[in-house]
Parts: C-alpha cells; sequence; structure tokens
C-alpha cells in the first residue's frame, strides 16, 4: 500500500481505517444531502441520506463573502443588522432606481440599502429596516410617482397586468390619431391670428399633448418642487415645451408620441427580459395537496405549509417543499435541481428537495422545511441577490451617468443662448436646445449594463451554475488560469477497485474474497469499495474468528495481514519490487509471506478531458493542487490533459499554491469541493465550488455549479466574457448613438425625433442585446 501520506504526517490523511493514500477523503460528506445547504448536492433527492435541517441561519448562501467586488450582502455589517427585501411595484426607470438607492441610504438607521432594477427589488440593512418604510414609500414616490413600497413575500410574483400600466397602448393609439388629424387640419385649413397653423390643427395637437405628455409635465413639476431637476420627465418637458414655444407644434406632439412608443416597448421589453430569467428560475409552487385525517386532500397555498404537514404529490407534480417520504415508491426528476437526467428512485425514509418532478407513483411527504427555506426558495434567491452585487462597470456608469446629464444640460442651455445671440435665429438653436435635453436623458446608458449581467446570470442558471453577483462574473471572465482540486472535481470521489494483482500461484478471486473478510468490519471508503467489488463479482468473502485494526497501518484477520507498507514491514514480510500505480495499494500478506496487491483508486469525471480541452482552446492555462500522492495526481493530470500539478499539498500549502500560481499566470479560477477548500477558494480571483461539496467550500465560493460537472467550468467562464462583452457593446452603443445625434444636432441634421430614439430607442436595443444571452445555444 502507498505510503506517502502517512510518513509525510499530514492530519487530513488521518482515518480510523489507515491504509489511505490521502485521497482527501475528507472531501466526501456522504452523510449529507444537502438539504440545509446553501445549494443542492448532486447526491441528493432519495438516496436515502439524513438531512440536518436545525441550521437554516445559511439561507441561501449568497449572503457569504467574496474577495471579487463584494455585493452589498457580502459587506459587514454591525451587530444586531438585519436584512430587509422589499418589492417596489411598477419602477420603469433605472436611473430613477439609483436615485431612490443614493437616497434611502442617507436615511438616518439604514446602515445600506440596495436597489436591483432588474428585479425591482430593494434591500435595506438596519437595525429595524421595516421602521422606515414610510419614509422608502415617500422617497420612491418623490422620484417616480407610481412606485410602491411593499415588503416582499415568498409569493409568486404578481401577474405584470395587474400592476399599474403607466404606458398604455389605448392612449398612444388616441395620440398618434391626433396627430395625423392635427397634420391633416394643417394642412387644410389656414392659420389665422399671427400663429403659424391653423387653431382647430393647435387645439388638436394640444389635446393630443396633453393626453400623452400630460402625466411626464405632472411628474416633471412633482419633482420639480421636491429637487429632483435632471430627471427624464423635466428633461422632456422642457424639450417639448420648447418646442411649442417656437412654433413646432406638430414636432412636440410627435416626440412626445414616438417618446411613449419607446417607453412603452421599452417597459415590455424589461418585464419580458425579468420574466423570462426569473421565470425559469421560480419554481416555487403556489398551491400544495394537504392530506387530511380522513385521507381526502385540500388545497392550500404553499406558503401556508408548516413542518410536519403531511402533503400528498401525485405523479407530474414537482415536489413542493422540502420533505421525507412517509408513504409511497417513486422515481424523481431531478434535473431541475442537480442537473443529473437519470431518476433516482425514492421510497419511505428519503429525504427529497423540492423543485424535483415526481414521475409515476403517489408520493406522501412530510414538510422539513417551509416554503421561505426549501431549496427552489434558495435558488431563486441566489438569483436575486446575484443580480444585486454590481460589477465595477455598472458602477463606473452611474457615477458617469450623474456627471453626463449635467454636462448635457448645460451644453443645451449655451446652445439655445449663445448661437441665437450671435445668428439672430433663436427658433432654431432653441429647437437644437431641446434636442439636447432629450439626449441628456440617461436611462439608456444606466439601464444597459445590469441587464447583461442579469441574463448573463439568468443563462447560467439555466445551466445549473449559480454566480453570486456581477461582480464575480465580471471577474470571471478576466481569468487566466483555472486551478482545480483532484478529488471531487476532476475525480468523483468514489473510490473502485481498478486492478487486482496477486503473487505468482495465488489466484485473483480468492485474493480478493480474502481481502473482503478482512475489510468486511471496517466502514472506511476504501474497505467498502474492496467489500462492493467482492460482491459485484459474486464473490463470498472469507469469514475470519478475529479482526484486529492496526491503526494508521491496516488489519490483521487470523494471520492475515491486509494494509499498507508499514504494516508489512512491522511484521517482517518482504515485499517485492512494486510497481507504481494510480491510486492506492492494499497489500496482503499471510505467515510472512507476500500474496498480492489490490489497487484503489478514484474514477475521474466523465466531462473532464473535454472541460480541460475546451480551457485550453480558450487559451486558458490549467494547474491542478491536491493532497494526494504525486504519481496518482500526475496520472490523473495526464489522463485529462492539465498543465500543472502540485501534490501532497495541506490546506496552507494549497493557498500559497495558488498565489504562485497567480503570480506567475495571472488572473485565477480555483474549482474545489472540499472543506479545506475554503480558504483557496477565498483566496483566488474567482473561487468557485462543485455543488456536491462541503457546506464551507461552497459558501466561500464566488460561484457554484450545482451538477459537478467539469464541463460547467469552461462554460461559465464563455458566459461571463460574454455579458462583459454585451455590457461593453450596450455602452458604447449608447453613448456612440448619443454623440452623433448631438453633432448631427449641431450640424443641423437632428431634430428631437431622432433624440428621443437616441434615448428611448437605444434603451430598447441595449434590452434586446442583453437578453440574447438566454437564448444563446
Amino acid at each position: 500500500m502507498s505510503e506517502h501520506l502517512h510518513g509525510q504526517g499530514h492530519p487530513e490523511s488521518e482515518h480510523h481505517h489507515d491504509h489511505c493514500c490521502g485521497e482527501e477523503h475528507e472531501h466526501h460528506h456522504d452523510h449529507c444531502c444537502g438539504a440545509e445547504h446553501t445549494y443542492p448536492h448532486d447526491h441528493c433527492c432519495g438516496e436515502g441520506k439524513e438531512h440536518h435541517h436545525e441550521h437554516n441561519h445559511c439561507g441561501c448562501g449568497q449572503e457569504h463573502h467574496a474577495d471579487v467586488s463584494p455585493a452589498p450582502e457580502q459587506q459587514p455589517h454591525s451587530a444586531g443588522s438585519i436584512r430587509k427585501v422589499y418589492r417596489l411595484n411598477n419602477l420603469g426607470c433605472a436611473n430613477c432606481a439609483a436615485k431612490m438607492e443614493r437616497q434611502i441610504n442617507d436615511l438616518e438607521g439604514v446602515e445600506q440599502a440596495a436597489i436591483t432594477f432588474a428585479t425591482s427589488q430593494l434591500r435595506v440593512w438596519g437595525k429595524d429596516p421595516d421602521a422606515l418604510l414610510e419614509q422608502y414609500q415617500r422617497i420612491c414616490a418623490s422620484i417616480e410617482p407610481e412606485v410602491t413600497v411593499e415588503p416582499m413575500t415568498r409569493k409568486k410574483s404578481a401577474p405584470q397586468e395587474e400592476e399599474e400600466e403607466e404606458h398604455s397602448l389605448p392612449p398612444i393609439l388616441i395620440g398618434a390619431g391626433l396627430l395625423v388629424a392635427g397634420k391633416v387640419l394643417e394642412h387644410f385649413l389656414p392659420p389665422l391670428w399671427g400663429l403659424t397653423v391653423s387653431p382647430w390643427a393647435l387645439a388638436v395637437y394640444l389635446a393630443g399633448y396633453l393626453l400623452l405628455g400630460g402625466g411626464v409635465l405632472k411628474t416633471a413639476f412633482h419633482n420639480l418642487t421636491s429637487g429632483q431637476v435632471f430627471d427624464e420627465n423635466f428633461l422632456m418637458s422642457i424639450a417639448t415645451l420648447g418646442a411649442f414655444a417656437v412654433g413646432e407644434y406638430a414636432e412636440a406632439l410627435g416626440v412626445m408620441l414616438f417618446y411613449q412608443v419607446g417607453e412603452y416597448f421599452e417597459d415590455m421589453a424589461v418585464e419580458r427580459s425579468r420574466s423570462n430569467i426569473m421565470g425559469a428560475m421560480d419554481l416555487r409552487p403556489e398551491v400544495v395537496q394537504l392530506l387530511q385525517a380522513d385521507g381526502s386532500t385540500v388545497t392550500l397555498p404553499a406558503e401556508e405549509a408548516q413542518v410536519g404537514d403531511l402533503l400528498q404529490v401525485r405523479p407530474g407534480d414537482r415536489i413542493p417543499l422540502d420533505g421525507t417520504v412517509t408513504e409511497g415508491e417513486s422515481h424523481l426528476d431531478t434535473s431541475a435541481i442537480t442537473g443529473e437526467p437519470v431518476p433516482v428512485a425514492v421510497r419511505p425514509g428519503d429525504s427529497i428537495l423540492s423543485g424535483c418532478v415526481n414521475t409515476n407513483g403517489v408520493l406522501t411527504l412530510r414538510v422539513d422545511q417551509t416554503l421561505e427555506t426549501s431549496m427552489v426558495t434558495r435558488i431563486l434567491e441566489s438569483v436575486e441577490n446575484a443580480a444585486a452585487s454590481k460589477p465595477q462597470i455598472d458602477r463606473f456608469i452611474t457615477r458617469f451617468s450623474r456627471i453626463y446629464t449635467p454636462i448635457v444640460v448645460a451644453l443645451a442651455l449655451l446652445v439655445a443662448i449663445v448661437p441665437s445671440i450671435v445668428t439672430g435665429d433663436a427658433a432654431y438653436w432653441v429647437k437644437t436646445a431641446c434636442t439636447f435635453l432629450v439626449i441628456s436623458c440617461p436611462c439608456a446608458l444606466v439601464l444597459s449594463v445590469p441587464l447583461a449581467f442579469f441574463a448573463g446570470i439568468g443563462a447560467g442558471s439555466k445551466q445549473n451554475i449559480l454566480f453570486k453577483g456581477g461582480a464575480a462574473m465580471e471577474a470571471i471572465s478576466k481569468i487566466k488560469v483555472v486551478v482545480l482540486d483532484k478529488t471531487g472535481t476532476i475525480t468523483q470521489g468514489n473510490f473502485k477497485l481498478q486492478q487486482i494483482l496477486p503473487a505468482e500461484g495465488v489466484d485473483a478471486k480468492e485474493l480478493l474474497a480474502m481481502a473482503a473478510g478482512c475489510e468486511s468490519v471496517s466502514t472506511h471508503p476504501i474497505a467498502q469499495s474492496i467489500c462492493a467489488a467482492a460482491q459485484e463479482r459474486g464473490l463470498s468473502p472469507h469469514r475470519f474468528q478475529s479482526v484486529t485494526e492496526h491503526p494508521g497501518k491496516g488489519m490483521e484477520a487470523d494471520g492475515l495481514l491486509c494494509g499498507n507498507r508499514k504494516l508489512m514491514e512491522s511484521f517482517g514480510v518482504s515485499l517485492p519490487e512494486l510497481e507504481h500505480t494510480m491510486g492506492t495499494q492494499v497489500l496482503l500478506a499471510r505467515e510472512g509471506k507476500y500474496l498480492g496487491q489490490l489497487v484503489i483508486s478514484d474514477t475521474i469525471k466523465e466531462g473532464a478531458q473535454a472541460a480541460v480541452s475546451q480551457l485550453k482552446s480558450m487559451g486558458i492555462q490549467t494547474a491542478m493542487l491536491t493532497g494526494d500522492s504525486q504519481e496518482s495526481a500526475q496520472a490523473v493530470a495526464e489522463a485529462v490533459g492539465i498543465d500543472h500539478v502540485r501534490a501532497r499539498l495541506l490546506p496552507q500549502e494549497k493557498l500559497d499554491a495558488l498565489q504562485s500560481i497567480r503570480a506567475k499566470e495571472g488572473a485565477s479560477l480555483f474549482v474545489g469541493d472540499g472543506i479545506n477548500d475554503a480558504p483557496v477558494l477565498a483566496g483566488a480571483d474567482v473561487g468557485a465550488a462543485m455543488g456536491s461539496g462541503a457546506d464551507a467550500a461552497i459558501e466561500a465560493a464566488d460561484l457554484v455549479f450545482l451538477t459537478g460537472n467539469p464541463e460547467a467550468i469552461p462554460e461559465a467562464i464563455s458566459i461571463g466574457r460574454r455579458s462583459v462583452v454585451i455590457a461593453r457593446q450596450n455602452v458604447v452603443l449608447a453613448l456612440v448613438i448619443k454623440l452623433a445625434v448631438i453633432l448631427l444636432g449641431l450640424l443641423g441634421s437632428a431634430n428631437m425625433w431622432a433624440a428621443v430614439f437616441a434615448d428611448t430607442g437605444v434603451a430598447m436595443l441595449c434590452i434586446l442585446n442583453s437578453v440574447r444571452t438566454l437564448y444563446r445555444k
């Protein structure tokens, strides 16, 4: 047996039955199904494992620290600080959301506040956030009057049509009709009383303008009295009233019409993107079937189900809440949670996670977690909270928009005054200034970045990749080297008998039967793999009268020795020259005579080689850090094509090795799954945890691969890169079009119609450009 760790005194390899090679057995938490975990685990949903539901403090896990541009949840808060989440109904302006966030942050009693436009949510940290609810409402309504603030519940979001429709279609159609009618009257009726158009045409234009722009004017006046000057409503009001002042009545109405059409489609696009992303993640049930004492069922809202309630789950139903099967047998489709396509058999006593689909038999489920703490809610929360994490480019654009708008407004004033004095053509230059005012609306800019990352987070979630924020997505796009743990990341973490190497004259089956008999009293993973191999081959383990354990060495059974090289040497067994093998060597001997060896090793994950190959095609270096032996680690690395290998590492040594690799290769992504990987995950530029790993690793990571499939690694990097590219495309698109219209306006080649397109039209283009991430194959 290999001695490479036992001789080194590595504490993580010390096991009760110690013919272990240090294959990082601490990574295998097979007793746990992940019900109380941050994220679901691959081996959940009915493998007969025990759930421990008392650890609900973790919630969904997304609030733990990440070294990369931490989200608000990850910032330190004072003792006793709590977080509350509120829904902002009718939130339609990204720039307004940024203003609301700044003002709420200034409130006494608020430690930190973050508004996520993509999910219409406000998160507040403080001693008693609910006590300030009226002030949140006052601030939000002062900026966007239609917005209402209400505490977030775990119910599904109300249908969008139940919210107030600020930009509804009928007024737009009527306004378009009035514009056409005004044009007809202007053409056929002569102007009177010194007007540039017929009074009848003017009346029609004015009616259409008030219909379409009345709300804008009202909001602008309301905001002006509360100090909100540079907002979209005020700028549009000044621009169109300026057009009226210089006699461009049709253009004023046309601009307001185009603006409302743009706002209508922008609202539609935003809501469509929200529903596309969140709808795919929201697996929460609306109702459950509660079993009564007489065997009948009652339909009950899912949020009213309590721990201990018995629910009936019919074939085809989604498991509504985390719980334990008490009656019935069936198979579950767990793909929505773990990505595993193979149905999992469940029977009474098995714990199962919400979100899985019951494929055949009727099940009776005892509720172990309410809707608020069940897995489906945690997954949804992880996406929502990820959207709250602002990447650097988003923060930059928010700051830039605060400078950009006043500059363009100042430029508009100069254009209106200076050239008018010089040329005497005040009407022309006032129209040009009005164009500038419309262009100065920063909404397209502010909206351009967060939706790109929000769509990327949704795209990752659809593929069982949970990013903990846009900051992590931005960081992963810059990765130069991917550093991998071995056990549980590249390999399955399931030890199997790979080779039987008997000595001359010894039967291979007899050797395995003797080893199985000796190991049958042990619960060690390697011992169990030997017993399982014997059972698979139909062999009966030898029976022994007495079995003695030699700690750190192996087992002795009626004179048969089964263990590592130290055990053999302590009994004076002469060993032949043993070849190096990929795995743990379990040696057998009797009466001083060597009988042979069994080679036990972990199996490489199916997608590992393809993942490494894809990473290399993306120009990314690969490395492996492990506590295993150099021989075993090198063999695995060669099998999958990894560039660099560091073996026999303690947890702290892994962190030192990672820092060395970062210094040489550049920004690093570390992927691991064990408790001892948590320091390295936290120390990497980006840390990623396999969903089948330990809680500590998942909590320390910036993203989680729910399926545990290595092929998710290059996919996550690809999504990150694509999201950053789209965000930059959106920023460039918005700025270039706005600047182009400004220049064309100065040259007399662009009017306010073009300016409206540079505002709402560009916003729509940015939204559509972002959402295409969801549909990329």
